[in-house]
């Protein structure tokens, strides 16, 4: 580490590893000691270390006196990279620099400030303190900020004004608020373009200014003092620093991005498969048939934990699952970590030792709503290793293609059971991240060459990693739990958790079916990451049970979805290298404006799409914010809308109000029954003319949608897609790279160019002329040619 010394210093010691200045000062600052990559900085009651993980991120830890330091995190996967780091000290001020974030430590009052190229981020304000109860951190805030994060919760965009409590925990039939969820975070990110995460695992709060006094505080009951500060140019900087820090989300099967057969429950095998069938009867799309706790058990209570399916309801599994998978529909298990004393497995996981013991060391045991249970420890490695060998049992031997982890907030969590690394307080919020870090890791020893499928409803920072894909719990089935519902995927979306989705159509209650609230919210997964309607059964959740309209309604949905595949794929792909969350704040588009702050109502699908979905019942027109730097064109109508303004939009029955940004390039294909027939050798790529958009770009990226880590083994290729305008000519360039691995072939392309306002002169494929249609009332282009992306190919249009 190059570092260097201002003349001033009050001392310097040099020595081979470390340069150090320490001596008896007045007051709490006790003076400093540089290592190769972190300084110390030692105070009258303990020790700081600050080390710069990067220039964009640096984490800060205070080992009170007496403490030891415990280096062990559950969020950050990253290595400290070496960077130049530059300690300055003069009589009141101690600096660290590096080419991103400064801190910088006040002597006299003591305070660390954090900023970022000179723009100042947050302070602390009180540094450590310690309650009876509790070991606090607390901030400075702007009077202006807008914070967001805590994991996820209904309290509107702007978290300030609210103590939030980190301790996950299921809210049934939640509506238009709710202030403690399945899925908490300790992580706050700020308008001014950073975030703060507090690596620590046991329950506490987040006080988000609840005092009015511009504050924010971390407290807990007991570990870590550590945090990292993340910064970065932009939002989507930001974005790919956190997820560099926490994890990539590996890119789920191709699958997953299709329809979802899903109710609570199936009861039986004929049950289930007359809904799969029923789908395919009706050529409704269909990827994935869910079952519900039903497969191991008759009735609601005193089963759970039997974990085999019940021979009564479901007399030939193997060959519903073999068959359900011939016709390209995978099967997915429920699966809870909780073993009741009633259950077939009860004997056996005492016997073994798996479960959290009492303080004796007996199975600890207490009721819930489900019965008598016990909870697997998961922690302990007995019980981590009998968890995975029925995961194992059923993917080798049945075929199951993905696993449901439910209640693993966990749902019920006495405090004084304990598990093998701590008690239940201490690894409440990360019991769900550790059982998705359970299966995942036993797919990669076990079935390595298969992306997991891992949905579940509570997890902690950095869950993305191990391929989680959560769900905003049991909400309302009422257009009161449609609403919050952007705002709940919006946020996670922030915080990592990028595939933030909701139960379609809404899950609790409702005791009459609703058309037009299900109809909207089916329309709304189109643009949401994994389409999924799932509901109490009295209501079926799934389209082919419902009347005509809804049905061809839903159906219109669905295959929307499928024509999407392409465009949701690549997005989806661009999250797993850059940390981008599918669904984006429109601030992410326009930084500076304030007014876009706390809009949730609408927002970005990827980087071309704005969608505002309708979430009221009756409404004939919305207010819609469209973001400056770019004209927004119906996707339905081609209408342009102006950006940077708002404009008030007609809403329509078959669909929702959904925009495409000027410049942007949409891959589509028609769509398909189950993706195992998806292909994309007849592509129609629509490309949005906007006369003011010199130039645009995009891309679509192509693998076999099953194996992982398709990319980095050079199993890909990344069509890309290039425009420049100029008042007299248009001219698109088609190109692609590909991974070693990966072997290309011919494409029949349909070109639809959009927003055209008269026949041009002429087109040209490379070298020579081509016909095209232009259509007068629509204002669109469009030609047909054959592609082989080892050729680029350039399309001139003379307008």
């Amino acid at each position: 580490m190059n570092i260097r010394f201002i003349p001033f210093l009050l001392c310097i010691t040099i020595a081979i590893t470390s340069i150090s200045c320490k001596k008896n000062y007045e007051g709490p600052y006790q003076g400093y000691k540089a290592y190769d990559s972190y300084v110390e900085v030692y105070k009258d009651d303990g020790k700081y270390i600050i080390k710069p993980y990067s220039d964009k991120i640096i984490e800060t830890s205070f080992i009170p006196e007496g403490e030891t330091f415990n280096s062990e995190s559950h969020a950050v996967v990253k290595k400290p990279n070496t960077i130049k780091m530059i300690v300055l000290e003069n009589d009141s001020t101690l600096t660290i620099n590096t080419n991103g974030i400064d801190v910088s430590i006040n002597r006299e009052p003591f305070k660390i400030s954090y900023s970022y190229k000179g723009k100042e981020l947050i302070s602390e304000k009180n540094g450590y303190q310690k309650t009876d109860s509790t070991e606090i951190l607390d901030f400075n805030l702007d009077s202006d900020e807008v914070i967001y994060g805590a994991g996820a919760r209904v309290v509107g965009m702007n978290r300030r004004g609210k103590r939030l409590q980190l301790y996950n925990r299921a809210h049934y039939g939640y509506e238009t608020h709710s202030e403690l969820m399945n899925f908490t975070m300790p992580l706050v990110l700020s308008s001014k373009i950073y975030a703060v995460h507090f690596d620590n695992t046991p329950i506490g709060f987040l006080d988000i200014d609840s005092k009015k006094d511009n504050s924010l505080a971390y407290e807990t009951i007991n570990g870590r003092k550590t945090y990292q500060v993340i910064a970065g140019n932009d939002w989507k900087d930001v974005m790919n620093e956190y997820t560099d820090l926490t994890g990539k989300q590996p890119l789920p099967p191709r699958w997953a991005f299709g329809n979802f057969a899903s109710r609570f429950g199936y009861h039986s095998e004929k049950e289930t498969r007359a809904t799969v069938d029923k789908f395919i009867q009706d050529s409704i799309p269909l990827d994935a048939v869910i079952l519900d706790i039903y497969w191991f058990g008759k009735d609601i209570k005193g089963h759970m934990g039997n974990l085999e399916f019940l021979n009564d309801s479901f007399p030939t599994p193997k060959k519903m699952i073999n068959d359900f998978t011939a016709k390209g529909v995978k099967t997915v298990l429920i699966t809870e970590p909780f073993v009741l004393t009633t259950s077939k497995t009860w004997d056996d996981a005492v016997k073994k030792g798996v479960l959290g013991k009492d303080s004796i060391g007996n199975p600890f045991t207490y009721d819930f709503y489900f019965g008598n249970t016990g909870i697997i420890d998961i922690y302990d490695p007995k019980g981590k290793d009998w968890f995975w060998n029925i995961y194992k049992q059923y993917t080798k031997d049945y075929g199951v293609a993905g696993w449901w982890g439910d209640l693993g907030e966990p749902e019920v969590h006495p405090s004084d059971l304990q598990h093998a690394t701590g008690s239940a307080d201490e690894v409440h919020n990360i019991y769900g991240h550790d059982w998705a870090r359970l299966v995942q890791e036993g797919y990669q020893k076990d079935f390595p060459d298969q992306r997991p499928f891992i949905l579940m409803r509570a997890g902690y920072s950095g869950s993305q990693r191990f391929g989680m894909i959560p769900w905003s719990g049991d909400v309302s089935r009422s257009w009161g739990g449609l609403q919050p519902q952007t705002e709940i995927a919006l946020q996670m979306g922030m915080q990592g958790m990028g595939y933030m989705h909701s139960d379609l159509g809404g899950f609790a209650g409702g005791e009459t079916f609703d058309p037009e609230l299900y109809t909207r919210w089916l329309q709304y997964g189109v643009f949401q990451p994994i389409f999924r309607p799932h509901a109490q059964e009295h209501i079926a959740p799934e389209p082919v049970f419902h009347d005509k309209k809804t049905k061809a309604l839903a159906k219109k949905s669905i295959e929307l979805r499928y024509s999407l595949l392409p465009y949701n794929y690549t997005i989806a792909f661009d999250n797993n290298q850059t940390g981008l969350p599918l669904m984006r704040p429109l601030f992410f588009e326009e930084k500076n404006n304030k007014e876009l702050y706390e809009v949730s109502f609408a927002y970005l699908w990827g980087d071309n799409f704005l969608v505002s979905p309708v979430v009221k019942s009756g409404i004939a027109s919305m207010d819609i914010p469209f973001p400056k730097g770019a004209n927004w064109y119906d996707f339905f109508t081609d209408k342009k809308y102006e950006g940077g303004v708002y404009k008030t939009v007609e809403v329509v029955e078959d669909y929702i109000p959904v925009f495409v940004k000027g410049g942007s390039f949409i891959p589509m294909v028609e769509p398909v029954q189950t993706t195992d027939a998806y292909s994309t050798k007849d592509l129609t790529l629509h490309y949005y003319h906007d006369p003011i958009v010199e130039s645009g770009s995009g891309k679509l990226y192509e693998d076999d949608g099953k194996t992982p880590n398709a990319f980095e083994k050079g199993k890909y290729e990344i069509l890309k897609f290039k425009s420049k305008t100029t008042p007299e000519k248009l001219s698109i360039e088609l190109s692609a790279d590909k991974g070693k691995e990966y072997t290309s072939n011919n494409r029949n392309i349909t070109l639809v160019v959009h927003n055209v306002e008269t026949t041009p002169k002429s087109v040209a494929i490379g070298e020579k002329s081509s016909s095209f249609d232009w259509n007068e009332s629509k204002k669109t282009l469009e030609i047909t040619f054959e592609w082989n992306s080892n050729n680029a190919k350039k399309i001139v249009f003379e307008l």
